[in-house]
């Protein structure tokens, strides 16, 4: 292996085992490198600049915003009471309730932790009172969430935009409602047959005279999708501009209409943001500086010819790609693994044929079970700490649900129609 090779990911993997911020091991490693390379260290500082200077990229605060005011002002429980509407009076109603409700919520929200918080805070407890077992009612809150990350908008789609050199936003939104309907379709069969094999409660009827009002609510709150979405559909707004317009929208609605938050609660959900924001700005500055190493080390070649010095069979291939996403994902943040493997993965997944949407989609499924999956699985901690149980009670439940996104995860891997087919008919 080349020197260059080792010092960049030897230093960089040293650095995290060390704790340091992976920003700052990113960074570093690309500095200490350039050196031995006798790379201008201008060029590198140049390249943390250039991954900042894209439109894309203003679209990220702006969905940071939208969906912390949406968390806190109150539409999870709108969201929650529209979903019962439909099928609460199902046996396990409560449980498929919870699915639709992450599926309408992720589609506001875009992640799948911010899913769990909110959703996961009002429904476990409930599901706990009306009978469902502690661990059903984690499983069922935490693997729905995964919906959020493919279901726009999603930050987390519009990181892999970025680090995948400016894909069509729009493309990759529409790309992931498929993947993302039948998900939550097949767990709420799921559902139904374990609530039935374990003979859980039917959900909530809500009386005739409060359904106006149950969809009013809902209904404005939900708008939001209708203006991010179809803006970027009828070419009204670009990304940036329709998550822009959200924020504006989301704003009044929580301040005049739901009058949920104040002024004072709106400083706060801002200064929350810009914590956020600047660690995401510093992670997607030095992953740029990283990945063009990468590229100039050659290392996405490189990791295609160990693959295919293990086998040329393309099903074995992505089915091997899918098994290192899923491993990172469980050790390892969503936002950084895409922003830091997207340029070494993307041009090996290209030359054995698969469309760069078709894998942003895959990406994101696969990272999102990680985030239910231990030892790290953000998702699954929040769930269980919500619920008050140990992780290791959720792991036998969980089987079952791992299967069901397993397969939603092949279909988007070996089927290509399954997310091409929306975004080739709108564009």
């Amino acid at each position: 292996m080349e020197p260059a090779i080792i010092i960049l990911l030897g230093s960089f993997f040293l650095l995290i085992f060390l704790n340091v911020p992976i920003a700052f091991a990113m960074g570093i490693s690309s500095v200490l490198t350039s050196y031995y390379l006798d790379i201008q260290l201008i060029m590198v500082f140049q390249r943390m600049i250039s991954g900042l200077r894209t439109f894309t990229f203003l679209a990220v605060p702006f969905f940071i915003l939208v969906g912390l005011i949406m968390g806190n002002s109150g539409i999870s429980e709108k969201i929650i009471k529209f979903a019962s509407l439909f099928i609460g009076r199902i046996k396990g109603g409560l449980a498929m309730v919870n699915v639709l409700a992450s599926m309408l919520f992720g589609g506001i929200s875009g992640s799948s932790s911010a899913d769990v918080s909110s959703i996961g805070a009002l429904l476990i407890p409930l599901m706990q009172e009306e009978g469902y077992d502690d661990d059903f009612s984690v499983a069922v809150t935490t693997t729905s969430s995964v919906q959020g990350v493919i279901i726009p908008p999603s930050q987390n789609i519009i990181y892999y935009s970025l680090a995948a050199g400016g894909l069509s936003v729009g493309r990759l939104f529409i790309a992931g409602y498929i993947p993302g309907i039948t998900l939550g379709i097949f767990l709420m069969v799921l559902c139904y047959i374990l609530a039935r094999k374990r003979d859980y409660p039917t959900g909530e009827t809500i009386a005739l005279k409060e359904v106006p009002k149950v969809v009013f609510d809902s209904f404005l709150g939900l708008f939001t999708i209708i203006i991010i979405i179809g803006g970027i559909v009828a070419g009204v707004f670009t990304a940036t501009e329709s998550a822009a317009v959200a924020v504006v929208y989301v704003l009044f609605l929580s301040l005049f209409v739901y009058k949920s938050l104040t002024i004072k609660d709106i400083i706060k959900i801002f200064n929350q943001s810009i914590g956020t924001l600047s660690m995401i700005i510093a992670i997607i500055s030095t992953s740029s500086a990283f990945a063009w190493l990468l590229a100039y080390l050659n290392i996405p070649q490189l990791l295609l010819n160990s693959l295919l010095g293990i086998t040329e069979n393309r099903i074995i291939l992505l089915l091997l790609i899918n098994v290192i996403l899923l491993f990172l994902g469980m050790i390892m943040d969503m936002g950084i693994i895409i922003l830091l493997i997207t340029p070494i993965l993307l041009p090996i997944v290209v030359q054995l044929g698969m469309n760069p949407i078709q894998f942003g989609i895959m990406m994101m499924l696969n990272l999102g079970i990680g985030l239910n999956t231990p030892p790290v699985g953000t998702s699954l901690y929040i769930g269980c700490a919500i619920a008050g149980i140990k992780i290791e009670e959720t792991l036998k439940i969980l089987v079952p649900f791992y299967i069901v996104m397993g397969a939603v995860l092949l279909l988007t891997t070996f089927w290509p129609e399954f997310t091409l087919y929306l975004p080739d008919l709108i564009f």
